[in-house]
């Protein structure tokens, strides 16, 4: 009503002057000054909850609270300069003894030099050309917020030129402050006011509106758990998460995992087919309740899969070698081979494929391997296990020639001497493979002893055997042999039966 009313008395000013018009303007700003001081109180109370609100959730609200707290200085510095306009409109049409502090009354309201000379002097900066370019400044600004509601910014604060019938332009400028009698330019420049304290009130109620426009809403509440490993070894502690989890069962969002759509329920399920750590991500969508676009959430996650595990021992053979390479199978169930680490005090521990090997040192009658596992980025203890350390039990001699390895007591053919060579190891059944070397021997052949340097019969010790009958027993003794680490071993003499 009061906008229809400042329509029709400025269309009067084109006919009419009277006074009886201007003491009508006069109306229309006191009306709009009492709709104003309402709606400022509106904002201030709009303002105040909103900050309540940040001060109780700033992560939420902080963001959008500070987007009205600009968009109140904004406001203020626009209506500012509007109110100091109407106080120098006042100030150059009634004096500056006369001049009402705040521009509500002007006693030369018929004047219609003052508002022209003072908006659009004929040098110099135009005041009313500056408040034009402020109101397009604050009109973009308000779109930028919300460009939903550009159509109304544009028409509220319309600051468009206007053609003529004879073709000419008259500028907004020029529509607003040209030959505009005093009384009418106060209410004029109060109606911008008031568009402004609209404008603000309407942005304060979509910026709060904002806070909680991401949010999804829910129907039903439901507890989960959500333990940082169901394994857990004795002496850690078990931790976990027991959270209130809400959800929209008529809106149930879709699971998707290394691309592949789940059921309803979100279940994911896969075969172990070998063990090591196994690592997956996907992402879940949802249509974003402010927007109505989709939207996704993204994961990844990880588990470990391990050989079904089972101890078993035998305490009489807990037993390792000095100086020898003892390999190790260590394992801890539910943890990968990699986050797994061993230690052995006073001996060399090295990892070799998917064993360790350990190497106790001479003169120690027992020691310790220790495991540790890195379980969720924790180095624990996973035992300790004592073992006696021994030195290598001396190996056997035997003949060998074409992979066939003649024990003492056997009949080897002459022809087969020239061919083959002592070796030395724990024979075809022994629980140790461990390398040794013979490096000398002694062998007596028809009563007289000849000595070979190397692990090979000489061609003296052939001949010799070349000259005797079948059945001559050859004896072999002084076998020395080498082990690991330089091991140096006596061997026990062998018989063979030339045949």
């Amino acid at each position: 009503m009061i906008g229809m009313m400042y329509l029709v008395l400025t269309a009067m000013l084109a006919l009419n002057v009277s006074t009886d018009v201007l003491n009508a303007f006069k109306l229309v700003d006191d009306s709009l000054h009492s709709t104003l001081s309402s709606t400022e109180s509106r904002n201030a109370a709009m303002m105040n909850d909103f900050r309540a609100i940040r001060d109780d959730n700033p992560q939420k609200a902080g963001e959008w609270y500070n987007k009205a707290v600009e968009l109140t200085q904004r406001s203020d510095s626009l209506y500012n300069f509007i109110q100091d306009f109407k106080y120098q409109i006042v100030l150059a049409t009634d004096g500056e003894k006369k001049a009402d502090p705040e521009a509500r009354v002007v006693e030369g309201k018929d004047n219609r030099d003052v508002t022209s000379h003072y908006a659009l002097p004929d040098a110099g900066e135009q005041p009313g050309v500056v408040l034009k370019n402020k109101i397009i400044e604050y009109r973009n600004y308000l779109i930028s917020l919300d460009p939903a509601k550009e159509a109304d910014f544009n028409a509220i604060f319309n600051t468009d030129d206007k053609i003529k019938e004879d073709g000419d332009v008259d500028s907004w400028e020029e529509q607003m402050f040209h030959d505009m009698p005093s009384g009418a330019t106060l209410p004029l420049m109060t109606k911008l006011q008031n568009d402004i304290r609209n404008a603000q009130s309407t942005m304060i109620q979509y910026l709060r509106e904002r806070t909680d426009a991401g949010d999804v809403r829910v129907n039903k509440l439901d507890a989960y758990v959500i333990p940082e490993s169901k394994y857990v070894m004795r002496g850690d502690k078990y931790r976990a998460k027991i959270i209130m989890a809400g959800i929209d069962s008529t809106k149930s969002p879709e699971y998707f995992v290394d691309g592949v759509k789940l059921n309803a329920r979100g279940e994911y399920e896969v075969s172990a087919s070998s063990v090591g750590t196994k690592k997956y991500s996907g992402w879940i969508a949802y249509v974003d309740p402010a927007s109505g676009e989709e939207k996704k959430l993204n994961f990844n996650s990880e588990y470990i899969v391990s050989e079904p595990a089972v101890t078993i021992s035998n305490t009489e053979l807990n037993v390792m070698y000095s100086k020898h390479e003892n390999p190790f199978s260590i394992s801890v169930p539910g943890v990968s081979s990699d986050k797994v680490s061993v230690s052995v005090p006073g001996a060399t521990v090295r990892k070799q494929n998917n064993l360790w090997i350990i190497v106790p040192p001479e003169k120690v009658k027992e020691i310790s391997i220790n495991v540790t596992a890195d379980i969720d980025g924790k180095k624990l203890s996973m035992g300790t296990r004592t073992y006696r350390v021994r030195p290598l039990p001396p190996p056997s001699a035997f003949f060998s020639v074409g992979g066939k390895e003649f024990a003492s007591g056997s009949k080897v053919p002459y022809s087969r001497f020239d061919k083959g060579e002592l070796v030395a190891s724990y024979g075809p059944d022994g629980l140790l493979q461990v390398p040794w070397k013979i490096t000398s021997f002694a062998a007596t052949i028809g009563g007289i002893t000849y000595n070979s340097k190397s692990n090979k019969f000489t061609k003296e010790q052939l001949n010799r055997m070349a000259k005797l009958d079948n059945g001559t027993p050859i004896v072999i003794s002084e076998i020395d042999a080498v082990g690991e680490g330089g091991v140096k071993q006596r061997l026990t003499s062998i018989v063979l039966v030339l045949n």
